[in-house]
This record gives structure tokens, sequence and C-alpha cells, in this order.
């Protein structure tokens, strides 16, 4: 399948926002004071639901980045061949 050069670099730039976005929230889950996160410094259900919401979506981020980028490394072996 071949990707064209938008959505290539809309899927690199997905991966690259999925790992700003989820890299701040689990620092932001880490230092939560609310209650919700930690009960007496032990982590709680809401901690590790989350944790795993985030390290998928670090996968996926991965993943979904990686198309792009190969998509544009094809596109730029394509466009010198020719």
């Amino acid at each position: 399948m071949k990707l064209s050069r938008p959505v290539s670099w809309f899927l690199l730039a997905f991966g690259v926002w999925s790992w700003v976005i989820w890299i701040t929230f689990v620092k932001n889950l880490v230092k939560d004071s609310s209650g919700l996160a930690f009960d007496d410094g032990h982590p709680t259900a809401y901690f590790f639901v989350h944790l795993t919401l985030a390290v998928v979506s670090f996968v996926l981020g991965t993943v979904v980045g990686g198309i792009g980028l190969r998509g544009l490394r094809a596109l730029s072996r394509t466009s010198r061949a020719s």
C-alpha cells in the first residue's frame, strides 16, 4: 500500500502528539495529590487503569508514527529514483 505525503505526515504527527500528551499525563498522574491516584501513598485502581491507558497509547503512538515515517521514507526513495 502506498501512503500519500500528507497522510504520512499526519500519521507521524499523530505518533509524536500521542507521546507528548501521554508523557504529560503520566507526569501529572504521578504527582497527583487529590487522592485519586494514591491512597495513603499506595497506588489505587485509578492509577493502574490510567497507567495502562498511557502505556497502550505509547505503543499505538509508536506504531502509528512508525507507519508514517516508513511512508515518508518510501516517498523519498521513490522521488529520488524518478
